[in-house]
């Protein structure tokens, strides 16, 4: 009776593939991605499985005569909560409490929900933080309000600017060179006084800190590729935000 619970091995291969989509989406390691892969395949009958995982698509397959399946990650952004639920399905699926067949609807329901907080929610987020990064880097409390004008006007620059052109390296750029001429305004009208703290503190939000935090893991895991991927794609990014400010910089 329980052999008629698992799904065939192709089905099995869906589902870890799923899985480890909706996981490298949502800004997982790539270790952390493999071990779930293979932890499904092991629960759901296949106890040998092989997974080659790279920020950009994922190589899964099994041992027999089912060839290799490949998909291609092309969106990759931070959605944390998406990686606790598919870890949650993980353990689920693991203690025999889900079958392949459920685990696979409940993957799919969560591969198109949207967790995100709306884009107001996310502007003042960072407006609050770009504030309170303010007072941790030893600012004075002066500059707090013009920390927090120059990161919101900042992020909301990202946001849409990269609904529009895909490419980070822009968003990023031109959200970087708006923080900058908010901040020189500021200081220039005696608003504010320490620009660079201002600065500083703003460009904050943009920061890609999980994306260095998963390289350096992965690197330490043993990921070589993965580790050195994602650290060229956080050095860009922040080249593109020093770039920015330094073009205000170049400019005044």
């Amino acid at each position: 009776m329980e052999n008629k619970l698992l799904p065939h091995s192709l089905e099995v291969i869906e589902i870890c593939l799923l899985a480890g989509k909706i996981m490298l989406q949502g800004g997982a390691e790539t270790y952390r991605v493999e071990d779930t892969m293979s932890r499904i395949a092991s629960s759901l009958g296949i106890p040998h499985s092989h997974s080659y995982v790279t920020p950009t698509g994922i190589i899964f397959s099994i041992d027999g005569t089912e060839p290799a399946k490949l998909i291609r990650i092309s969106e990759r952004s931070t959605d944390l909560y998406k990686v606790t639920l598919v870890n949650g399905i993980s353990r689920k699926i693991s203690s025999g409490e889900l079958t392949g067949i459920e685990a696979f609807d409940r993957l799919k329901e969560i591969e198109k929900a949207d967790y995100a907080f709306p884009t107001y929610q996310q502007i003042l987020a960072a407006s609050i933080a770009s504030g309170c990064f303010l007072l941790m880097f030893l600012g004075q409390w002066i500059d707090v309000i013009p920390a927090i004008i120059a990161g919101g006007f900042g992020f909301t620059c990202f946001v849409y600017v990269h609904r529009v052109v895909e490419i980070k390296f822009f968003s990023e750029f031109l959200a970087a060179l708006v923080i900058g001429l908010i901040a020189f305004i500021f200081v220039r009208t005696g608003i504010g006084l320490q620009l660079d703290k201002i600065i500083i503190a703003s460009v904050m939000p943009l920061v890609p800190g999980l994306l260095i935090t998963n390289a350096i893991r992965d690197l330490m895991a043993g990921h070589l590729v993965a580790g050195l991927s994602k650290g060229v794609d956080a050095l860009l990014t922040a080249f593109a935000i020093g770039a920015g400010v330094a073009v205000v910089f170049s400019v005044f």
